[in-house]
């Protein structure tokens, strides 16, 4: 599914693509103006960022205040979009390519979500928001996300980075080739965090290309963009994301911010059934960037004929201008309150996929990985009505690699935020589920393998 451009009121021209050359000394100045530079709103009017703006690519207005877009996420269509082609900087969006090709992995069996990935160096040097991670330190994949989701943390997506490609920079290379197949034609990657460099680049309608291909692509793996606290080695990590605290709806999906891009987010929200992706990119400071992301979805939501939820919204805890991405010290807690947040971590976690409560398992516990003996399943996505799911089920069980297998309809959750009908095929091995999965996506059938629940096995 691509986002196309539209021709709704505040559509903007696309912006040219190509990169000017950058010599040796003009990138070192470059580099400090990026992480050295004035807050947003002062770096637009100052002449650092003009000079920047201007060594770094064609097609960036630097007197422009934003860009924005909101999409139907179910057909892909333009609801409202202003500069949506204009080139900016990801800053930490660029996570939510890194966690794609980590799905992609997990799906595809070349990663475990209980598998330890080793931490070098180099991944363990990334600042300045980050899990301190240590070198010669190995984290498992899940916790990994789970840093990179909430914390936004560089560490962990080098770490993830490196894990994948060896290095980060082949990973980058990998990130741009699946951008370009996604249709994201304007993004160019360069690292795994999104920090800082003068050729990394995108476009707010890219951004929601991708977080659309999250959606739809990774139905399971969506939800762990809705974690707003997780537990790690006796730390609770809170999520940058405020618009899940106060916005009705809202589920996912990430915040950035670097010097020179101003503060970005991706949103998704849904109301009776129907799911928007809104993109901002380039707010002044993260309390004006969520306002403004509400109040588009808000009017998108009307114009669809959903109606805005009005309801006593609780403002965005007012941080520093320029702090929003980076390390905060936790503050010291007593040992009460750290237990009882634990459990709210874990009973967030429950609502995750595919490792349910496991996810924030206390420290004293491990995890089994699925045995060859245990039965996979395959996902064929998420319906709003109970007899389309039925129906793709149907017709994906008609395939030779998987005729005869059994077909089960998950349920919406009462009292949940989301209603949809989860279609699934049952009763596989794991060589079968990712083969059969294969051959359904050479026939343009959208699927995902599930593999079974880990099961928790305490310490010896």
């Amino acid at each position: 599914m691509r986002v196309f451009k539209s021709t709704a009121r505040g559509a903007a021209c696309a912006a040219p693509l190509s990169l000017r050359l950058l010599a040796g000394a003009g990138l070192s100045a470059v580099a400090v103006l990026l992480t050295v530079g004035p807050n947003p709103a002062q770096a637009r009017h100052h002449a650092g960022f003009h000079a920047h703006a201007r060594h770094g690519f064609h097609g960036v207005d630097p007197s422009r205040e934003n860009e924005s877009i909101v999409i139907d996420a179910d057909t892909g269509r333009v609801i409202s979009e202003m500069n949506a082609d204009s080139i900016t900087y990801p800053a930490s969006l660029t996570k939510m390519m890194t966690l794609y090709l980590t799905f992609e992995a997990l799906n595809s069996g070349r990663l475990r979500l209980d598998q330890s990935l080793p931490v070098s160096s180099e991944a363990a040097s990334k600042s300045p928001t980050k899990l301190h991670l240590v070198p010669g330190d190995s984290v498992q994949v899940h916790e990994l996300i789970l840093g990179v989701v909430t914390k936004s943390a560089n560490d962990a997506a080098a770490v993830l980075a490196e894990g994948l490609a060896g290095s980060e920079p082949a990973f980058a290379d990998r990130m741009t080739a699946r951008a370009r197949q996604l249709g994201m034609t304007s993004t160019v990657y360069r690292n795994a965090s999104g920090l800082p460099d003068p050729e990394q680049r995108t476009t707010a309608r890219d951004v929601a290309q991708l977080a659309l291909a999250l959606y739809h692509d990774f139905p399971r793996e969506y939800r762990y963009f809705a974690t707003r606290q997780f537990f790690f080695r006796g730390r609770v990590i809170p999520t940058h994301n405020h618009l899940l605290d106060w916005y009705d709806g809202a589920d996912g999906i990430k915040t950035g911010y670097i010097g020179a891009s101003g503060f970005n987010l991706a949103a998704s929200a849904v109301r009776n059934g129907h799911r928007l992706i809104g993109v901002v990119m380039g707010g002044a400071s993260a309390g004006s960037r969520d306002r403004e992301m509400a109040a588009l979805l808000d009017q998108a939501f009307a114009d669809i004929g959903v109606g805005a939820t009005v309801m006593a919204r609780r403002e965005t805890p007012a941080p520093s201008e320029m702090v929003a991405e980076t390390d905060q010290p936790e503050p010291v807690r007593p040992r009460e309150k750290i237990e009882q947040l634990a459990k709210a971590a874990r009973k967030i976690a429950a609502h995750l996929a595919p490792v349910a409560k496991a996810e924030a398992a206390p420290i004293g516990r491990q995890l089994r990985a699925p045995a060859e003996t245990d039965r996979w399943s395959i996902e064929l996505g998420a319906f709003r009505v109970e007899g389309a799911a039925e129906q793709a089920a149907r017709a994906a069980a008609a395939a030779p690699e998987t005729r005869g297998k059994p077909v089960q309809i998950i349920q919406p959750s009462k009292g949940g935020k989301e209603h949809f009908y989860r279609a699934r095929l049952l009763n596989f091995s794991p060589q079968e589920a990712h083969g059969a999965c294969a051959a359904l996506h050479k026939k343009k059938v959208e699927c995902s393998v599930v593999p079974p629940p880990p099961v928790k096995v305490a310490f010896r």
